[in-house]
C-alpha cells in the first residue's frame, strides 16, 4: 500500500442498508515483525462484516466494523491471534507505552552486553584450546550463559513460544531455536562427549571431534546482536510519537469566558463551549475558532499558515484557535470547540495520513514466513538423513546443529539497524536525522521535490530589503527617522524597518507616539512630526507623495515586497520595502537537486507576485501560490495521482498534511512539532543544503542496507547445503556466521566517510525579461482552483 493512498474510513457511522457501522482504533502490543501484522489483520478481517488494516510501524489498527461488533469482540479476536490489544482512547498517552518498551529492551541489552565478552572469550579458549580447562570450567560458562540466553534472550523464547501455541513459526522461532539449540548441544558436548580424555591431536578434533562444539559465543552473540536492533526499532518508535503529543498538549489550557452579565471567569478550555464568548488579551493563545465581536488586534497565524507576516483582524473578521493575538484586545464568539478546530482537525490529517503509510515490508521479514520453515524442515531432513545412512547421532545432530547455527538471521538482524545507526551518526554530523526505515527506501523513487515557502526557502523573517529617499533626504536620515518611529510599534514590518535602521545609528524615543491600525504610526522625533505607513495615510495627513515614489512603491508592490512611505516637513521622504529573505543556500541547494535529476516545485499559500519573486531567486521549476492547508494535501496527492514520487519540504503546521501524503517528507528542525511529527528526515541546522544531502545519504544507505541483505541471504544459500552435507563443523560454522555479521557491520561502518556533496553547484544564470524559461527557473504560477485572490489574501 502507498502512503497517502490508503482508503479512508470515515470516523462518523455510515448507513449500510439497515446496518451500520463504526471505526474502532485499537492499539496492538506485541508485534515484533511485519508478518505479525499481517497475521493480525487476517484474524480481524476473518470476523463478519468486519474491514481492518493494521500499521506495524505505528502499532495501530484501524477497523470499520458493524455497530453489533464491539471494540472487546475485536480485542478477544487479536488475543486469539497471540497478540495484546487494547482500544485506543483519543486522549490515551501511547507514550508511555514506547518508553516502557524501550527501557524493558535496553535493561536485557544491557545484562547480554555485560556477559557477552567473557562468555565468547571463555567459550572459545574453552573450545579451541582444551589443555586450558580447569575443574568447575563447565558450571562457569553455564553461569555466564544463563543470563544472557535465558534472561536477556526471554523476548525471542516467549515470541517463539506463543507464535509456535498459534501454529505460526517466525524470525524468533528461529532465533530462539537457535540459541537453545547451541546451548543443548554445548551442555551435550560439556558433560557427555568430553568426559572422556582427548587422543586425537587439537587440529583433529577442532575439524571432526564433538569435543570442539562449544558454541555458547553464537547463542549470546545472536542475542546481544538481535536485541540490539529491537531496542534501536522501539526508541525510534517512541522519539516519532513524541512531537505530535507535545503540540497536541500546547494549545491553551484554560480561557476567559465574558458572561452576559459582564463578568468574567477563567475556566478550562474544555469547558467553551459554541456560542460562549471569551475574551483574549495580548499574547495570549486564541482558545477556539471564532468571530471577533469587538476590539482590533494582529494575530500571528504562521502557526497554522507558515507565512511570516501577522495578520490584523477587527469586529466581524473570523480566528482561528491556535493563533496568538499580538497587540489589542479581542472579544470574540466561540464557533468550533474542541476537536472541531482548524487545529484539531489539521493534527487529525496528520494522524489519519501517518496511520495510512504502509509499513515498510523489510526484506528478512517478507520472506521468513518461507525461509525460517524451509530452514527448520532442512535441519531436520539433515539429522534424519544422517541417521538413515547409518551415521552416529552426534554426527547426525552435529551436522543438522550446523545447519541452524549456519542459517542463524543474526547477519539478516544486522543488515538494517547496523546501516541506520551509522547512517544517523553520518547524518547527525551534517545535520540530518533519519526517523525510520521509510525515508530510506523511498528516497530512491523520488523525482520531483515540493519545497515550502516561508521557513523552507526563505527565513521566515521579515527584513528590509530596498530603500529609495526622496531628493534632498539621504537613507540615512530616511532610516534614522522612519526607525525611530516603529520602534515603538509592534507591528512585523515595523520591527523589521527598526531593526534595520538600529545597524546604522542609534534611534531616538518618537514622542507623542501614535499607532494607526491598517495604516501606519506617526510620532515626534527630534521635535519633527514623523508619520510612517501606507501612500493614503501620508495624503490624508497633507504629506505630497511624488510621483516617483509612489511609482517605486508600487513596483515593488508588485514584486511581492510590503512597502512603506515615511515622510515630513509637508512632503513624502521615502519609500522603504521589507520582505521575506531568501536563504543564501536555496539557490545552490535547488541547483544540486536539479543535478540530482529531481524537478523541483515551489509550494506556497502566498500570493503570486511573493511567490514568483522568490521562485526566480531560488531557481525552481515551478511555483503553486495561494495553497491553502488542505491545497497543499490535495496538490501533492494530485502530483502522485500523475505518476510523480513526491517529496515534501516544510517546516509549519499547516504543511503537515502535504508532509503525511508526499512519499518522502522532510522537515526542518526549526519548524514545528506537527511538521517534524509527519517527517521521514528532519534537517536539523537552517542550510537548505541538507535537502540534498540527505536525499544522497537516504539513497546511499539504502543501497547499503540491500548489499548486506544480499549479502546474508546469499550467505545462507550457498552455506546451509555445505552443512546438511556435513562438510562444516559446528564451529566452523559458527565462525562462518561470525564472519557474516562481521561484513555487515563493516559494509554498514563504510557509511561514516559517505560522500554527499555533489561536484561544486554553479548558480543558474538570470534569465533576460521577456525570453524562454530554463531548466531551474519557475514556470508559469499556478493557483489552485484558479480563483482570484481577495485584498487580504495578496496583503503580504
Amino acid at each position: 500500500m502507498r502512503r497517502g493512498k490508503a482508503d479512508r474510513m470515515s470516523s462518523a457511522a455510515v448507513a449500510d442498508g439497515t446496518q451500520a457501522t463504526q471505526e474502532i482504533e485499537l492499539a496492538i502490543s506485541g508485534m515484533t515483525c511485519a508478518a505479525c501484522a499481517a497475521r493480525v489483520e487476517r484474524k480481524l478481517n476473518g470476523l463478519d462484516g468486519v474491514r481492518a488494516t493494521v500499521n506495524f510501524a505505528t502499532e495501530r489498527a484501524s477497523v470499520l466494523a458493524p455497530r453489533a461488533v464491539t471494540a472487546g469482540t475485536l480485542v478477544k479476536a487479536v488475543e486469539q491471534a497471540g497478540y495484546g490489544a487494547r482500544e485506543a482512547l483519543p486522549d490515551a498517552d501511547d507514550g508511555s507505552l514506547d518508553t516502557d518498551r524501550a527501557a524493558y529492551l535496553r535493561r536485557r541489552l544491557i545484562v547480554a552486553l555485560i556477559f557477552f565478552v567473557p562468555l565468547s572469550d571463555l567459550s572459545i579458549s574453552m573450545s579451541l584450546f582444551p589443555a586450558y580447562r580447569f575443574p568447575g570450567w563447565q558450571w562457569l560458562l553455564i553461569a555466564l550463559t544463563v543470563p544472557v540466553a535465558g534472561w536477556a534472550a526471554w523476548p525471542f523464547h516467549y515470541a517463539a513460544w506463543r507464535n509456535l501455541r498459534h501454529g505460526t513459526l517466525t524470525m524468533d522461532t528461529l532465533v530462539s531455536l537457535g540459541i537453545t539449540a547451541a546451548c543443548a548441544w554445548s551442555l551435550y558436548a560439556m558433560f557427555v562427549l568430553d568426559a572422556a580424555p582427548v587422543s586425537q591431536s587439537a587440529r583433529y578434533e577442532l575439524v571432526h571431534g564433538a569435543g570442539g562444539g562449544i558454541y555458547l559465543e553464537v547463542a549470546a552473540a545472536v542475542t546481544t546482536f538481535l536485541l540490539a536492533g529491537r531496542f534501536f526499532e522501539a526508541r525510534a518508535r517512541r522519539t516519532a510519537g513524541e512531537a505530535m503529543r507535545t503540540l497536541a498538549a500546547t494549545g491553551a489550557k484554560d480561557v476567559c469566558v465574558l458572561s452576559a452579565d459582564g463578568t468574567e471567569r477563567r475556566v478550562p478550555v474544555n469547558e467553551l463551549r459554541p456560542g460562549d464568548t471569551f475574551i483574549v488579551r495580548p499574547g495570549e493563545k486564541i482558545a477556539a475558532d471564532g468571530r471577533v465581536l469587538f476590539g482590533q488586534s494582529e494575530v500571528d497565524r504562521s502557526m497554522m499558515t507558515g507565512e511570516s507576516v501577522p495578520v490584523e483582524v477587527a469586529q466581524g473578521d473570523s480566528v482561528t484557535g491556535g493563533t496568538v493575538a499580538l497587540a489589542g484586545r479581542l472579544v470574540v464568539q466561540a464557533e468550533k470547540v474542541g476537536k472541531d478546530t482548524q487545529l484539531a482537525q489539521l493534527i487529525r490529517l496528520v494522524e489519519q495520513a501517518q496511520a495510512q503509510k504502509a509499513a515498510i515490508q523489510r526484506v528478512a521479514d517478507k520472506i521468513s514466513g518461507v525461509f525460517v520453515p524451509a530452514v527448520l524442515a532442512m535441519a531436520a531432513a539433515t539429522l534424519v538423513g544422517w541417521l538413515a545412512a547409518g551415521s552416529t547421532a552426534e554426527h547426525a545432530f552435529s551436522a543438522a546443529l550446523a545447519v541452524l547455527i549456519i542459517a542463524c538471521p543474526c547477519a539478516l538482524g544486522l543488515a538494517t539497524p547496523a546501516a541506520l545507526v551509522v547512517a544517523c551518526g553520518r547524518g547527525a554530523s551534517l545535520g540530518i536525522f533519519i526517523k525510520g526505515y521509510q525515508a530510506l527506501e523511498l528516497s530512491r523513487s523520488v523525482d520531483t521535490v515540493v519545497l515550502d515557502k516561508t521557513g523552507t526557502v526563505t527565513t521566515g523573517k521579515m527584513s528590509l530589503a530596498a530603500v529609495l529617499p526622496a531628493a534632498g533626504t539621504s537613507r540615512e536620515e530616511l532610516l534614522y527617522r522612519a526607525g525611530s518611529v516603529e520602534q515603538a510599534s509592534e507591528h512585523a514590518v515595523a520591527a523589521a524597518i527598526a531593526e534595520a535602521a538600529r545597524a546604522g545609528a542609534t534611534l531616538t524615543q518618537a514622542a507623542d507616539f501614535t499607532a494607526l491600525p491598517g495604516l501606519g504610526a506617526r510620532g515626534r522625533v527630534d521635535g519633527v512630526q514623523v508619520t510612517v505607513g501606507r501612500e493614503k495615510l501620508l495624503r490624508d495627513e497633507g504629506l505630497r507623495v511624488s510621483a516617483a515614489l509612489s511609482a517605486q512603491a508600487q513596483e515593488w508592490e508588485r514584486a511581492g515586497w510590503t512597502t512603506v512611505l515615511a515622510g515630513w516637513s509637508g512632503a513624502g521622504r521615502g519609500v522603504l520595502a521589507v520582505a521575506d529573505t531568501v536563504k543564501p543556500s536555496a539557490a545552490g541547494a535547488v541547483a544540486e537537486l536539479h543535478t540530482l535529476g529531481l524537478r523541483t516545485v515551489l509550494l506556497t499559500g502566498d500570493n503570486e507576485a511573493t511567490a514568483r519573486a522568490v521562485g526566480e531567486l531560488a531557481g525552481v521549476d515551478e511555483v503553486i501560490a495561494g495553497a491553502l492547508p488542505a491545497d497543499k494535501a490535495a496538490i501533492v496527492t494530485g502530483l502522485r495521482s500523475g505518476g510523480r514520487e513526491v517529496a515534501m519540504v516544510g517546516d509549519g503546521v499547516n504543511d503537515g498534511p502535504a508532509l503525511a501524503a508526499a512519499s518522502l517528507a522532510l522537515a526542518l528542525g526549526s519548524g514545528t512539532d506537527v511538521a517534524i511529527s509527519a517527517a521521514d528526515l528532519i534537517l536539523l541546522r537552517d542550510d537548505l543544503m541538507a535537502v540534498p544531502e540527505a536525499i544522497r545519504l537516504a539513497r546511499g544507505t539504502f543501497a547499503t542496507i540491500r548489499r548486506n541483505l544480499a549479502w546474508a541471504f546469499c550467505y545462507n544459500v550457498a552455506a546451509i547445503p555445505l552443512a546438511a552435507l556435513g562438510l562444516l563443523d559446528p564451529l566452523i560454522a559458527a565462525g562462518a556466521m561470525t564472519l557474516s555479521s562481521a561484513f555487515v557491520v563493516w559494509n554498514s561502518l563504510r557509511l561514516r566517510q559517505f560522500p554527499v556533496s555533489a561536484s561544486p553547484v554553479r548558480r543558474p544564470a538570470a534569465r533576460k525579461p521577456g525570453g524562454p524559461a530554463r531548466r531551474g527557473e519557475p514556470g508559469p504560477v499556478r493557483n489552485p482552483g484558479s480563483r482570484e485572490l481577495t485584498p487580504a489574501a495578496k496583503r503580504s
